[in-house]
């Protein structure tokens, strides 16, 4: 019965989304944040005991409190704004509904080496006409993370993960792991400085958008 209540409550917000959007008029570019894992799929857990889908949802929540107080806000959706689980296909289908111009997949990394760090940025494998545009943000990305926040670059690389799969036909889209949380020092630092990584990555959407 819960599964059955969880789905009717996507599917009624994304029927509102869809009202929402073919009631604008805006030619306001739309990015599609998925807040990845989320309800009993907590993600990776980190040394101190923290989930990976509690800090990509401060983050995300981060970025949407730094955007509502711009002068000039984005228009922005959530996969999720709450600790639900929402399906990998639901989340791609939400993207298309939406006729997003960037989906970006909030994650965190997690090793059996300690000392695993760094920041990896994904493209689909998959090729279409957003692939370049795709590639060249991931890049975008990397470098910002690496140069003002310090975060060591492990790379753009390209994986077949389903939501990037599904997305790649429709808009440009990056899947982002930020940092491990195996890792005690960026552990420690993606769970206290949500606002300063949610500051770096809302400066490039408004640069790449």
């Amino acid at each position: 019965m819960k599964k059955v209540l969880k789905n009717v409550s996507f599917l009624i917000l994304l029927f509102k989304m869809c009202i929402i959007f073919g009631q604008e008029s805006s030619t306001q570019k739309r990015i599609v944040i998925d807040v990845g894992h989320g309800g009993k799929d907590a993600g990776a857990i980190g040394i101190n005991g923290i989930q990976e889908k509690d800090v990509v949802l401060n983050i995300a929540n981060a970025i949407l409190k730094l955007n509502n107080e711009s002068d000039t806000p984005l228009d922005i959706y959530f996969t999720r704004y709450t600790d639900t689980l929402v399906s990998l296909s639901d989340r791609s289908k939400l993207a298309k509904a939406l006729k997003a111009d960037l989906f970006v997949s909030l994650h965190c990394n997690h090793s059996d080496n300690a000392n695993a760090r760094g920041v990896e940025v994904y493209v689909s494998k998959k090729q279409s006409i957003y692939s370049r545009t795709s590639t060249w943000f991931a890049f975008q990305l990397q470098d910002a993370l690496n140069f003002e926040l310090g975060f060591e670059s492990r790379g753009v690389k390209f994986a077949n993960f389903q939501v990037l799969r599904e997305t790649i036909s429709y808009c440009a889209s990056v899947l982002l792991e930020l940092g491990f949380l195996s890792n005690w020092d960026e552990s420690k630092y993606l769970t206290k400085r949500s606002k300063s990584i949610a500051l770096v990555l809302i400066r490039k959407f408004q640069l790449t958008l």
